[in-house]
């Protein structure tokens, strides 16, 4: 049977979530939940989801239906907030503590969101929240940067299919290299290093230049790599844009 996932967009119906400048959490939190579902249905993972609609559940009923449903995982997806705006930007996840496979795939997903180019602000435990303490499979909280920041929700808007493909792509690689599932996508490489050094001084090049790219230090060599692409031609497109700014490029599996 295929590894099973339900995906939760946080708060939604008469509880909005923060709330900024008219925009609502539960709105941003739906619209990024699908969209990482897809990629991870296309990925061959059996995605379950505790809404698709913009309705209310409690925190424990989102559990119970997670627990009755029997899936393998279960991550929530919000925006974060703060007491006073413009003030804390970034991404975090929560946990219930740090360990086992939801630890790792916490970590997975920020170094891919911060790739993006989120402030990474790291994992934390936080064994009181709902969701995290009375589902009985492995748990996440991911903040997808906070509603309240000018800064993330540009980040937000501009790169939403990345932001989505950073989240699945960390699912996957986790699930991949734990050897549950085979990882069929697709990056682009632009670089393989024994120096750490150089390798990082071209990832800080692509960055500069808005390319997601990330150090993926696995192997005997450090990679520099760009993208988590499920379909071919959007890593041939990604990799038509490397090669006009000048970059030798591959693309890799």
């Amino acid at each position: 049977m295929p590894y099973s996932i339900m995906l939760d967009a946080g708060h939604g119906g008469r509880d909005p979530g923060a709330v900024y400048n008219g925009r609502q959490e539960k709105d941003d939190a739906l619209r990024l939940t699908m969209a990482v579902g897809e990629i991870l249905q296309n990925n061959g993972i059996d995605v379950q989801y505790t809404r698709t609609t913009d309705v209310y559940q409690t925190p424990y009923e989102k559990a119970m239906e997670a627990n009755n449903a029997g899936v393998d995982f279960f991550i929530s997806i919000h925006r974060n907030s703060y007491p006073t705006d413009n003030e804390v930007s970034g991404v975090e996840t929560l946990v219930y503590d740090l360990s086992g496979l939801k630890y790792q795939m916490a970590q997975d997903i920020n170094d891919q969101l911060e790739a993006v180019g989120f402030v990474n602000l790291g994992v934390k435990a936080r064994p009181n929240l709902v969701v995290l303490r009375r589902t009985r499979m492995p748990a996440l909280l991911v903040e997808a940067g906070f509603i309240n920041s000018d800064v993330d929700n540009e980040l937000f808007d501009n790169n939403f299919q990345d932001i989505a493909r950073a989240i699945a792509g960390g699912v996957l690689d986790t699930l991949s290299s734990e050897g549950i599932i085979e990882n069929d996508s697709f990056r682009v490489q632009v670089g393989a290093f024994r120096n750490r050094r150089y390798a990082e001084r071209l990832l800080n090049e692509l960055l500069e230049q808005g390319f997601p790219a990330f150090l993926d230090d696995s192997g005997p060599y450090i990679r520099v790599q760009i993208g988590y692409f499920t379909d071919m031609d959007d890593a041939v497109e990604m990799e038509q844009r490397l090669k006009q700014a000048g970059y030798p490029t591959v693309i890799v599996q």
